[in-house]
Formats: C-alpha cells, sequence, structure tokens
C-alpha cells in the first residue's frame, strides 16, 4: 500500500497586502478527506533566476550587497525577478548584466528550485553564464547597492565551507553547478 500526503483544495483567496516585490494572499482551504477548513497564506512572487557568471580566466562574478531581513552584507550571485513575458535565460542574462555589467558568450540552464515551497509560489531558474566580460556599466534598481567580486572557482568551495556565501539559493546554485560538472 502507497502511502500519500493528503491535499487541500483552495476554496477562496484574497490579496491581503501588496509589498512591492510580492503579495500576500490568504487563501481558506478544505482538506479533502475529512472536509476540515484551515487558512493558509501565500508570498505572491515572480518566478526569480540567479546566474554562476564564468570569465574566461574560470573566475567566478560574485557580488556583495546588504540584505535587509539579515541586516548584513551577503556574499551572492547576481539574480532577480523574471519580468513578465520575459523568458528565465533572457532574465538572467538582463540581471548579470544590471548588476555587474558583465555580459556572456552563452548562458546555460543548470536546474530549478522552489525558494520556500512552504509559503511561496515562484520557481527559481539557475543559470551559468559562460565567457563573461565586462560589456557595459551597471544599471542598480532604486534599492541596490552592488558591488562585484571575482574569485577563482576553485575558491568558491572554501568560501561556503567558511560560511563567507551563506544565501541558501546561492548554495542551491553552486549544487546545480556540481550536478553539471559531474555530468560533463
Amino acid at each position: 500500500m502507497s502511502l500519500k500526503p493528503e491535499t487541500w483544495k483552495r476554496i477562496e483567496s484574497k490579496k491581503i497586502a501588496d509589498c512591492r516585490v510580492f503579495e500576500v494572499r490568504e487563501d481558506l482551504c478544505q482538506r479533502a478527506s475529512d472536509g476540515k477548513k484551515g487558512s493558509f497564506y501565500c508570498l505572491e512572487n515572480p518566478d526569480w533566476v540567479n546566474v554562476i557568471a564564468l570569465t574566461k580566466q574560470s573566475e567566478v562574478v560574485l557580488i556583495e550587497q546588504y540584505r535587509h531581513g539579515a541586516e548584513e552584507i551577503v556574499l551572492e550571485i547576481p539574480g532577480g525577478m523574471v519580468d513578465e513575458d520575459e523568458s528565465a535565460d533572457t532574465a538572467a542574462g538582463r540581471e548579470l548584466l544590471e548588476e555587474t555589467g558583465f555580459q556572456a558568450r552563452q548562458i546555460i540552464f543548470l536546474g530549478k528550485s522552489h525558494p520556500n515551497p512552504a509559503i511561496q509560489n515562484n520557481a527559481l531558474y539557475h543559470f551559468l553564464a559562460l565567457d563573461c566580460e565586462i560589456t557595459s556599466k551597471t544599471k542598480f534598481d532604486e534599492h541596490e547597492s552592488v558591488v562585484t567580486k571575482l574569485v577563482s572557482l576553485a575558491e568558491v568551495e572554501n568560501l561556503i565551507k567558511n560560511e563567507k556565501i551563506t544565501h541558501s539559493l546561492v548554495l542551491a546554485a553552486f549544487y546545480w553547478l556540481f550536478i553539471y560538472q559531474k555530468q560533463r
């Protein structure tokens, strides 16, 4: 006999907050097995992308920026929201260029993850950008302040081990890179 988790059917929804980069939705749901009702909350986000960008010298293009939730400067890879009517790979190239000024000769899809499926409805698409070169100035959003850092690809493992890279979505991207490299 195969066991399956119980599911909940959404009966009604209402938007309860618009927070500029996401909305909060309250769902009244009903469990299929016994009819029990309950409220669930969802952060509605557009899909996201992040990019492991490698220069021709195999340097990784990292960024540092202040993150309000952690209240500290965090070492990350470029990324951001997929705009409406934009493909994920186009968004990856755009975000890389806007945040770092780097442009890639080739962008490769690595994989997809769900940032926090318990409370968020979006997906994150991870990309590898190859042969990156600076081609323009950065173009930050009004709330962004980003500093670009170049490190060797070999150095990334130590940055993770020494908790210099702690952003879980960045760690997921490097895991997808590991899978990609293993398959080649």
